[in-house]
């Protein structure tokens, strides 16, 4: 993916045409993510929320107290006291509409953090913040997004550094044949095929299919016929995981899109300031001339 390695905080609303095209191209994210299906709801008023301790530490239950669950303001408050510098708009648009859709898959009755979930939002919020101006900042966004909604970020990372190694040493055969085999991740993904077949709490969403999408693509298993084997041995329902990497898929050619064009305007902008600047020093070292000219003939 393009990264827009010279976006900058000082580039970014440097004029009013600036933030003008800054604007745009986060509208024009944000609401691509919305096509992704994060969309808001009023659910969250009966919602609720308890952690408790699974037989697999990458598994935290979540389940409706009613009592103790935040709003999305407090939410979205809580991110912006965890981190308190400005963030560019083309970020900060899209990020702001992902947490008010996760608040909503967070405390969802059914809602239970696994490993492939992480793994998902993971590979999201990479492929959004890739070629953010500092490496620094992006990991401390990441940190404040995660626990704003009262989770560990560093839980989310090393599941999901977890997942990504097994994957990449999977082919497409044992990809699908975790439930034959043991191991960690392959105990994960059980856990997950149980409670999605009815033995427990389980709640599909969008992050869990680009999860499945990252898998398959690190085990380079390119075969149609895999993803409905995954999906069969998970016992996820495929038309919704298509539809959902359909949409994904597309979102990730227009984000290409959309900081390749932020990054031509940020360009072109630096050089018409880079020539404004050398044009006025241009014209300070001919006044200067003057001057020493005038003084001289007196």
């Amino acid at each position: 993916m393009a990264a827009v390695s010279s976006l900058s905080f000082s580039a970014i609303g440097q004029t009013s045409a600036d933030r003008k095209v800054n604007v745009s191209s986060a509208r024009y994210l944000a609401s691509n993510f919305e096509g992704f299906g994060f969309r808001t709801s009023l659910l969250y008023h009966s919602l609720g929320v308890r952690v408790s301790t699974a037989a697999s530490s990458s598994v935290v239950h979540c389940m409706s107290t009613a009592t103790d669950v935040p709003t999305v303001s407090e939410t979205k408050s809580n991110f912006l006291k965890a981190y308190k510098r400005p963030i560019p708009s083309v970020y900060n648009t899209v990020l702001q509409e992902l947490i008010v859709q996760q608040h909503l898959m967070r405390y969802k009755r059914t809602y239970l953090y696994d490993a492939v979930f992480a793994l998902g939002f993971v590979t999201v919020y990479d492929q959004l913040m890739e070629g953010y101006p500092s490496d620094e900042d992006r990991d401390a966004i990441f940190q404040a997004y995660i626990k704003a909604l009262k989770e560990n970020p560093q839980q989310y990372r090393i599941d999901a550094q977890k997942l990504e190694e097994w994957a990449r040493a999977q082919t497409s055969s044992s990809l699908v044949e975790f439930p034959s085999r043991d191991g960690e991740v392959e105990g994960i993904l059980k856990d997950i095929a149980e409670r999605a077949g009815g033995k427990g709490s389980f709640s599909y969403s969008r992050f869990f299919a680009v999860g499945l999408f990252r898998l398959l693509e690190l085990a380079n298993a390119t075969e149609p016929t895999v993803l409905e084997k995954l999906c069969a041995a998970l016992n996820i329902n495929k038309r919704s995981v298509d539809r959902d990497l359909d949409v994904y898929r597309n979102l990730l050619s227009k984000l290409v899109q959309a900081k390749e064009l932020l990054k031509e305007y940020v360009d072109r902008e630096k050089k018409k300031r880079e020539e404004r600047s050398e044009s006025q020093k241009a014209n300070e070292a001919v006044k200067n001339c003057l001057g020493e000219y005038q003084y001289v003939g007196q």
